[in-house]
């Protein structure tokens, strides 16, 4: 029998986004001494490698969980309710600039940024708008806020007792991920330290009080936005998981009363099989760690449960409708990798916050893969494949390499004091943007098959009323109130912060006295001190 002709190769490098080797077949002889038993396990079984739960998406679909927020919040309190109508089966909120740098609208820094890239809130008094008639002990929310998330938290448990929504009722996530913000995202207010510390005052609390609720959600998404491989994203985001441990444990909580409630989030990208694998990889070494670091002795604390969104930094403004192929097949690696919740971006995301029909069609590629691909009728349908199991391994060792020398570094915090994940993501964007300028790296409408005219498309504007209004609403809420007893809410939770006390019974207090997160940020600029980033060259 002869060999069939072999033709040439492609001239292209046959690895992946992160630089991993790509062979040209994979066999039993890429797996000779894998053990299934020990790499793969049985779905919500240690290692989690192929799922946190026994029956997966058989049991329960993933939450379809789509991004919203933009102008005042009764603009997105609309958005919610539309698309609750629509199916989605969880809310997430986006904030504004303003209020994720810890000022009201009616702040000289948040002129011309009021309701521009997501929601104004200022005050308890926007918290009962935005989630108004959204019954709180029916529907879980997801918050993407960070510096100013103890606020934010203060006024949802706020607004859950005005509803008469008992605490234990309350689910949600906030994502609270302050490591990554000195990382990648860079919203701060005050040192890492004091920022780590207020993170852990919000895991104590809400184990004891709101059980199922996410005191943080530990995202890798925003390391891959600012450039990172996924290799990276990987190492990064479990290194400030383990940091938010390490802190957790030496504040004197046992490991077992608040892991099961700590959440991921991560991007998918482009690199389809790559993404899967990922997510594999992180399952596995987040139970090994929890296990044999820090003696978790419940599977829930071993479990990585994570929310997804496709990937914004793939999405280009040059043939938009481009986006929505981009984005099906990153959910489907999503599905596919076995993630708990998904938000899919808009194709029109890149000119501006999404329409509603664009989001409708984000949200609508979701229940198309759930209702009609058959990804969801297995678990972990390519668990076993010669390429994904090597693949997974690769980014577990490689994973493991970055650890380690953060490790050696004293821990994450010391990590980010050196600079080291900033250059390394640094380095990378770096590399990727040179590739795509060579056209080594394919970008369809971009670099390749470019067109020469192309048609605009509507986007959504935000009317400049709306930051008249909000900060008319915010000067109208602060003249109403109580002055002793803001001034008395302010100075309490200074000393919370000086004595080292737990700050959330006092935020709590405060919201509901229509204390401002501007004002609650002030004690903590003028407590903690403002952070300066080191240079990094």
């Amino acid at each position: 029998m002869t060999e069939p002709e072999r033709r040439p190769e492609r001239p292209v490098r046959f690895e992946t986004l992160s630089g991993i080797p790509i062979e040209p077949l994979y066999t039993p002889e890429s797996l000779r001494d894998w053990s299934p038993d020990e790499k793969l396990g049985r779905p919500g079984e240690y290692p989690f490698t192929r799922g946190v739960y026994p029956t997966m998406y058989r049991g329960r679909l993933w939450t379809m969980r789509m991004f919203a927020g933009f102008g005042r919040p009764e603009d997105t309190n609309a958005r919610f309710k539309y698309l609750l109508e629509q199916g989605q089966t969880g809310l997430s909120t986006a904030f504004d600039m303003p209020a994720l740098m810890g000022y009201d609208a009616d702040h000289p820094r948040a002129r011309g940024e009021v309701g521009k890239e997501g929601v104004s809130i200022s005050t308890l008094d926007d918290f009962e708008r935005l989630f108004a008639d959204i019954p709180l002990g029916d529907v879980t929310t997801s918050m993407t806020i960070n510096c100013t998330a103890s606020v934010a938290l203060a006024m949802y448990l706020a607004v859950a007792e005005k509803q008469g929504v008992a605490w234990d009722r309350v689910g949600g996530t906030m994502q609270n991920d302050m490591l990554k913000e000195f990382v990648a995202q860079k919203e701060w207010i005050c040192p890492p330290e004091p920022a780590v510390r207020i993170v852990v005052d919000m895991i104590e609390f809400t184990a004891k009080h709101v059980p199922r609720f996410n005191p943080v959600s530990i995202s890798g998404y925003h390391i891959r936005e600012a450039g990172a491989t996924a290799v990276q994203e990987l190492a990064f985001t479990l290194a400030d998981g383990l940091g938010y441990v390490e802190a957790a444990c030496a504040r004197g909580l046992d490991i077992d009363s608040f892991a099961p409630r700590l959440s991921f989030f991560f991007d998918i990208h482009n690199d389809f099989f790559e993404e899967i694998a990922k997510l594999r990889a992180a399952r596995r070494l987040w139970a090994r760690f929890l296990k044999e670091r820090f003696g978790a002795k419940k599977p829930e604390s071993m479990r990585l449960r994570t929310h997804t969104q496709t990937a914004g930094v793939s999405a280009t403004a040059q043939q938009p409708l481009n986006n929505i192929a981009r984005v099906a097949l990153q959910a489907l690696a999503a599905v596919l990798g076995g993630a708990q919740s998904l938000h899919t971006n808009s194709y029109d995301e890149t000119w501006a916050l999404p329409t509603e029909e664009a989001v409708t069609v984000a949200l609508r590629t979701q229940q198309i893969i759930a209702e009609e691909s058959g990804a969801a009728l297995t678990i972990d349908p390519l668990g076993g494949a010669y390429y994904l199991e090597t693949l997974t391994d690769q980014m577990e060792a490689a994973a493991l390499e970055y650890i380690r020398r953060i490790d050696a570094m004293g821990g994450v915090i010391r990590a980010i004091d050196a600079g080291y994940p900033q250059r390394e993501i640094a380095d990378a964007a770096y590399r990727y943007q040179l590739a795509e300028d060579r056209g080594e790296k394919v970008v369809v409408g971009v670099n390749k098959y470019v067109m020469a005219e192309e048609r605009p498309i509507n986007y959504l504007k935000i009317d400049a009323a709306v930051e008249r209004e909000q900060v008319e609403r915010v000067r109208r809420v602060k003249a109403a109130r109580n002055t002793t007893k803001v001034e008395r809410r302010l100075k309490q939770l200074a000393e919370a912060c000086r004595e080292q006390r737990n700050v959330m019974p006092v935020l709590i207090d405060a919201v509901k006295d229509y204390v401002s997160l501007g004002e609650i940020s002030d004690v903590y600029r003028q407590v903690f001190g403002l952070y300066r980033e080191p240079i990094i060259f």
